[in-house]
């Protein structure tokens, strides 16, 4: 497999075998207009007849459900083809998007079982798989609920919020701690790290943003290596004791419990961060629909969903072809890469009635928030859970609340959430 037929150095542009002409959508997910708004953006990639090559990504943009479907539940597309093709390629890709010269990020984040496929991916999934079911995540229900009951408490007497600082970003890092056993003082840290490393996957790669992830990842490295040492000595009942238990019986490498342990906390930190905080404004946003939930809680459940379908916070995903392949009636290459917008996906009127209107009670509701087929999101029941808890406990405790001022969301591809978040609220 040469590089002009898969690719992977950039000619991605070049690969559809067959295509339309068309007038090209202006994609710039680094611009504020579409922190603001990526939707008419969606919407005017979906009236495309074919995909749309993005060039600054090297990648063709999937923004159909159907086809975003598709795509990930086929296991010919791919997180990687790094088992595909020649070292050198990889390395002339590492360069090109500036993600080489990084020892421990490359060691420990570059692999992981998100950007595994095949064998190495459904062992790595199947040994942890059973700690992120619902009879595990019941377990800690009791100590998020106190603990949100408790943050909440702190916050009584205050008539005016900032929801992600002073509240919501605390919750999803010590739901994280207490399911992998990670000392409650040091959650705080772990969001830093988290935040730190996880920005350097967005396509805004700056040298600066690469020496911070780099110098992270060897904190964290060091961090857990010093967790791994206390767990071996004193085994606790926690994810990480169970971690380290299948690393001794040789079921996982030093690099894949380290890795391991990396993405869990990283994964379950700043997507359930934003989708709280784009939950809670699509809330004030829609009142009638607010008002309906505090008459009805038993809609909580649908309306969790329907805020992950309509802020997704995780946007953006990509898969690779590992052989040629048809995508919305045009052919593609082996080798092309595809950009999953499931925050379009989740917008596509073909599948969703009124597709921009916020309803607590849709059904059914088969979003892609948590993506699908063999990477279909672990930490689901986590994420839901802890929005269960947060928007069950603050409309319980507060009788009104409103929005100070329009939020702005952060900006980039893969990432979608307000920086800030300030609202009124009283207990009546």
């Amino acid at each position: 497999m040469n590089s002009e037929r898969n690719g992977i150095l950039g000619v991605s542009g070049l690969q559809a075998m067959n295509t339309l002409r068309t007038t090209p959508v202006e994609f710039a997910p680094l611009s504020q207009e579409f922190a603001r708004d990526p939707y008419p953006i969606y919407a005017a990639l979906r009236g495309q007849p074919q995909l749309q090559y993005f060039a600054a990504y090297d990648m063709w943009l999937v923004p159909w459900h159907k086809d975003v479907s598709t795509i990930l539940s086929n296991p010919d597309m791919v997180r990687s083809l790094d088992h595909q093709i020649p070292a050198e390629e990889i390395a002339a890709r590492q360069v090109k998007d500036n993600w080489h010269d990084m020892p421990y990020h490359s060691r420990f984040v570059q692999f992981s079982m998100l950007d595994s496929d095949g064998a190495t991916h459904d062992r790595l999934r199947s040994l942890i798989a059973t700690y992120f079911g619902p009879s595990a995540i019941h377990r800690i229900e009791a100590s998020v609920r106190a603990f949100v009951d408790q943050q909440l408490g702190e916050l009584a007497d205050a008539n005016r919020i900032e929801f992600v600082e002073d509240f919501a970003a605390h919750i999803p890092g010590r739901a994280i701690g207490a399911l992998m056993g990670v000392p409650a003082e040091d959650c705080a840290l772990l969001r830093a790290w988290s935040e730190r490393i996880v920005q350097f996957f967005d396509i805004d790669r700056s040298d600066e943003k690469k020496e911070l992830a780099e110098r992270t990842t060897r904190d964290f490295y060091l961090y857990l290596k010093q967790l791994e040492s206390e767990r071996r000595r004193q085994p606790a009942d926690d994810l990480l004791s169970r971690l380290v238990g299948l690393q001794d019986r040789g079921l996982l490498t030093e690099d894949e419990f380290i890795s391991t342990c990396m993405l869990i906390v990283m994964a379950g930190h700043g997507s359930t961060l934003d989708v709280l905080a784009s939950g809670l404004h699509t809330l004030l946003r829609f009142p009638g629909e607010m008002n309906r939930l505090r008459a009805d809680p038993g809609l909580m459940g649908t309306a969790v969903q329907e805020m992950f379908r309509f802020e997704s916070p995780l946007p953006f995903f990509h898969r690779y072809a590992r052989q040629d392949a048809s995508v919305h009636g045009q052919e593609f290459r082996c080798g092309t890469r595809f950009g999953l917008l499931y925050g379009s996906a989740n917008r596509d009127p073909t599948i969703f009635a009124e597709p921009d209107t916020f309803d607590v009670a849709r059904r059914p509701n088969r979003h892609k928030a948590f993506g699908g087929g063999a990477h279909f999101c672990l930490g689901n029941h986590l994420a839901r859970l802890n929005m269960d808890i947060v928007f069950t406990s603050l409309l319980q405790r507060f009788e009104t609340i409103d929005l100070v001022s329009d939020p702005e969301y952060k900006r980039g591809l893969s990432v979608r959430g307000p920086k800030t978040l300030e609202i009124s609220c009283s207990i009546g």
